[in-house]
C-alpha cells in the first residue's frame, strides 16, 4: 500500500465531505454479540451526537471527488479545477477498521461524488459497507449517502448494511434545482427515499411476526438543503421540510447555510458564508415542529415569511399570539405550558410532577430550570397575580433583549420586574 498516496486522497476527500452535514447516528441499535468488532448500540473523523447527547466520531469522506454533473453550488461540480482522487473500495474498508481499533471512529460517514452513472456509484458504496459488515464483522454505524436515481434494488440492498442512509434534497424548491443544477432531476431524489420509506415500513411490518427478519436502515433515512443558494424564504425551506418529515418519515432534516465555494453567475453574491444564526433559527423552529407540537403554518406563513433573527421562533410566536397568555403555571395543560418562552420539554414535564403536591411560585420556577427572564412575562403563579400594563410586544421584546444582552449585565445589574411597564 502506497501511504504517501493514501494519505493524500484522505486529505482531499476528507475536505470535500466537510460540506455534507447530514450525518447524525442517533437512532441505530446495531449490536455487537461478543463476536463482531465495533457496536452502534447507544452511540452513533466529523463529531456528531448520539440520541442522549453524546459525541461521537465519524470518518467523514467521499468515495471520489470526480462528478459528471455540474452543479453550480458544488465544490466538486465538474467544472471546477480541483485537486481530485478516488478510494478503492478496499482503502476505504482499511481506513475505517485501521482508525476504529486505533480508538480514533466509532464509525463511518461516507458519500461520493456522481462517477459514471447513479448506479455505479452506488455499487461501490454499498460494495465498502458490505465488506465491512461481512469480511470484517465490522459493527459500528455506518451511514451510506444514496445516490440519486439508483436503482429501487440497491437501495433495497444498502439498507441491508448500512444503519441509516440519506439523499441530499439539496435545493429546497424545484425551480431552484431546475436553475443551480439542470443536469439533475428532481424526481431522482424523490425515488430513492419513497423506496427506503417503504423498506422500512415492510421492515417493520415483517419483524411483528418474524423476529430474525434482518434490520433494514435501522437508524432511518435523512436529507440536507442549503440554504441561501437561491431565493427561498425561511417559510418556503420550512415547508419543504414539514413535507419530507410527513411524506417519506425522515428522521431529520439537516439545514446547511450556503458557502461560495464556486463562482457562478447564477449564484448570490455573498461577501460571506450565510449567517450560521440564520441555519440555527431553522433548527430551532425544526425543533418546535417535531417536539412541541407547533404546525409549521403557525410559525412561518403569509404575514411572516422568514424567522426572526435577533429572537428565537417559539417567543417570536408568542409576541405575535399575546391573546393566549398569561398562562397559569399551576393549571395549564402539557401541550401550552411547551409553548412557553423559557420553558423546555424537561421543565414541563418537572412543573406537571411538582404541582402535584404544592402550588409553584417563581422561586420553585427557577430552581425547576424555567428561564425566567423570558417566561415570566407569560406566566402567573402563586407568588403574585399578573397585573396587566401595558406590556406590547414590543416592550416585552426590548425588556427581553435588554435582559439577555450580555452575561455580565445578567449576572451584575438588577433585574427588572415583571411589572414594570
Amino acid at each position: 500500500m502506497n501511504f504517501e498516496r493514501i494519505k493524500e486522497k484522505l486529505s482531499i476527500l476528507a475536505d470535500a465531505a466537510k460540506y455534507d452535514v447530514s450525518c447524525s447516528s442517533s437512532g441505530s441499535n446495531r449490536e455487537n454479540k461478543g463476536k463482531g468488532l465495533g457496536d452502534s448500540s447507544g452511540m452513533g473523523i466529523c463529531h456528531s451526537y448520539t440520541e442522549d447527547g453524546r459525541c461521537i466520531s465519524l470518518l467523514k469522506i467521499l468515495l471520489t471527488n470526480h462528478c459528471i454533473f455540474d452543479c453550480a453550488y458544488c465544490v466538486t461540480r465538474k467544472s471546477n479545477d480541483i485537486k481530485r482522487a478516488a478510494f478503492k473500495v478496499q482503502e476505504v474498508v482499511d481506513l475505517t477498521i485501521n482508525f476504529y481499533r486505533r480508538n480514533y471512529i466509532e464509525g463511518l460517514f461516507l458519500s461520493s461524488g456522481i462517477f459514471k452513472d447513479p448506479d455505479y456509484t452506488m455499487e461501490r458504496l454499498i460494495q465498502v459497507a458490505k465488506k465491512l459488515r461481512l469480511e470484517e464483522n465490522f459493527n459500528g454505524y455506518i451511514h451510506l449517502k444514496s445516490i440519486p436515481g439508483a436503482s429501487d434494488e440497491l437501495m433495497q440492498e444498502a439498507g441491508l448494511y448500512a444503519d441509516r442512509l440519506s439523499v441530499n434534497i439539496e435545493i429546497p424548491t424545484v425551480s431552484g434545482l431546475k436553475l443551480l443544477a439542470p443536469d439533475k432531476n428532481h424526481e431522482d431524489f424523490m425515488k430513492p427515499m419513497r423506496k427506503v420509506k417503504n423498506e422500512i415500513i415492510r421492515n417493520r411490518e415483517e419483524k411483528k411476526f418474524l423476529k430474525s427478519t434482518p434490520k433494514y436502515a435501522p437508524a432511518g433515512q435523512s436529507t440536507q438543503m442549503i440554504v441561501g443558494a437561491t431565493g427561498e424564504t425561511d417559510r418556503d425551506i420550512m415547508y419543504t421540510a414539514t413535507y419530507f418529515y410527513k411524506k417519506y418519515e425522515m428522521k431529520r432534516v439537516y439545514y446547511s447555510g450556503y458557502v461560495p465555494v464556486s463562482s457562478d453567475p447564477r449564484l448570490p453574491a455573498l461577501t460571506s458564508a450565510v449567517p450560521m444564526l440564520r441555519e440555527n433559527r431553522l433548527y430551532q423552529t425544526d425543533w418546535l415542529l417535531r417536539f412541541y407540537g407547533f404546525d409549521v403554518r403557525e410559525l412561518l406563513n403569509e404575514d411572516h415569511k422568514n424567522l426572526d433573527v435577533d429572537i428565537d421562533p417559539k417567543l417570536s410566536w408568542a409576541l405575535r399570539n399575546l391573546q393566549h397568555f398569561p398562562v397559569d403555571i399551576n393549571k395549564a395543560e402539557k401541550q401550552m405550558l411547551a409553548r412557553i418562552p423559557g420553558v423546555g420539554l424537561k421543565s414541563v414535564q418537572k412543573i406537571i410532577n411538582a404541582r402535584k403536591y404544592r402550588s409553584l411560585n417563581w422561586e420553585h420556577l427557577k430552581n425547576i430550570g424555567v428561564a425566567l427572564n423570558r417566561a415570566r412575562y407569560f406566566i402567573t403563579c402563586n407568588s403574585r397575580e399578573w397585573e396587566k400594563r401595558d406590556l406590547t410586544s414590543e416592550k416585552i421584546k426590548n425588556l427581553i433583549l435588554r435582559n439577555s444582552s450580555s452575561k455580565f449585565a445578567k449576572n451584575h445589574s438588577p433585574q427588572l420586574s415583571i411589572f414594570e411597564s
